[in-house]
């Protein structure tokens, strides 16, 4: 269960205390005094912490107010015989997780000792989750195509000039989109993603700018389309290359205006966004077939950045294949996989036609199949390319 302190001077409550927490799993240490608690507090780690706010030396409130200090997070939990609505307002204020009045009712102690440590397994899970997201989208290779790369990004990210980002399917024009996001002023605003290639033309002006209820024959109601979801923050145009030609007279009209009307409504609406857009196709053929509107092109590349393939890149194949096998052995809760060097060779002389995505699919395919701890060249030819066995 949980570690538990209990800080109180009258050594009967704290005993009391300690025998009913014991019952319910938890470890409790004790101290009699709020210099002694703050000591042990500094020394070790505590789950909880419950103390009496009346003690002499040092008070309850003195010692919430260290405990914040020293254990951000921590639920602190106030006894007091002398408790009033203004002090239990104050200590709330201060950081406290409850406030409970003395004598202790023990039935209520325990319900709020065990929603302190939920609260707690929450936190931690919501951290693991937030790293586990963060990770998703990390950038790895310090090779010279990522480092310009990353010049630019740092450079770009912090205005809100247009970006369109070009490279092959593969290669995480999503990352570069997001670490646009991340770096810019928009950071605490919404990131919304729309890939353009994955809705229906038919679809695809609803889904960015939304529709009024009756605007055709399923607008069972109002939908708010992505262009209003991203208000203070990014859209990402995943696929631009594939929009129609009519979404993209709307999209024009948007980025010049800053306004966008739902489907079946003649109301414009306001929208503060900045627009990021990607493609794997080549716009200026695009152009001169007549698929894709040159000043929409000219619009939304103020900014070009290029994202290497991995076979510009094949450097950071060494780094790449650690950060996919430790992704691997986590994912699947299996022992992480060792690479020796003339594996890395191996997989340096692949060509990577599927970039980071493909390169990832091998990596997680060599820890299933791999029979020993460590991947060799022979392992990566017999398990890297099945389409060409």
């Amino acid at each position: 269960m949980s570690s538990i302190l209990v800080i109180d001077d009258q050594r009967s409550i704290r005993s009391t205390l300690k025998d009913i927490l014991e019952l319910e799993g938890h470890e409790v240490a004790l101290a009699e005094n709020g210099k002694e608690g703050v000591e042990m507090l500094s020394k070790s780690k505590y789950d909880i912490l419950l103390t009496d706010i009346k003690m002499p030396e040092m008070d309850g409130m003195e010692v919430l107010e260290k405990a914040v200090e020293i254990a951000p997070g921590m639920p602190v939990i106030m006894i007091s015989g002398h408790g009033n609505i203004d002090t239990a307002v104050e200590s709330i204020k201060k950081g406290a997780y409850d406030f409970i009045e003395k004598p202790v009712d023990l039935n209520r102690l325990l319900i709020t000792v065990k929603n302190a440590v939920e609260k707690n397994d929450l936190v931690v899970e919501t951290k693991v989750l937030k790293k586990k997201v963060a990770r998703t989208y990390d950038m790895v290779g310090g090779s010279e195509p990522m480092q310009k790369m990353r010049d630019m990004i740092d450079k770009v990210a912090p205005t809100d000039a247009r970006v369109l980002i070009l490279g092959s399917n593969g290669t995480g024009k999503e990352l570069v989109a997001r670490a646009m996001h991340e770096g810019s002023k928009r950071v605490s605003g919404p990131f919304v993603e729309v890939n353009c290639a994955a809705i229906p033309s038919e679809l695809i002006e609803s889904e960015l700018f939304g529709h009024e209820k009756g605007a055709f024959t399923s607008a069972i109601k109002q939908r708010i389309g992505k262009f209003e979801q991203a208000n203070g923050g990014t859209l990402f145009l995943d696929e631009i290359g594939d929009m129609s030609l009519s979404a993209q007279a709307k999209v024009l009209r948007a980025l010049q205006e800053n306004t966008i009307t739902r489907v079946g409504s003649d109301k414009d609406i306001k929208v503060d966004v900045r627009v990021l857009a990607a493609t794997n196709k080549n716009l200026a053929d695009e152009i001169t077939k007549g698929t894709f509107r040159e000043d929409l092109y000219h619009r939304l590349s103020v900014i070009i950045v290029n994202v290497p393939s991995l076979n510009e890149r094949k450097d950071d194949i060494p780094a790449l294949a650690e950060y996919f096998l430790d992704m691997a052995s986590q994912e699947m809760n299996v022992a992480k996989k060792n690479v020796d060097d003339g594996a890395i060779k191996a997989l340096q002389s692949i060509n990577w036609t599927g970039n980071i995505r493909e390169f990832r699919n091998v990596m997680e395919r060599l820890t299933i199949l791999c029979s020993g701890d460590t991947i060799t060249a022979s392992d990566v030819e017999s398990y890297a390319r099945p389409l060409s066995q």
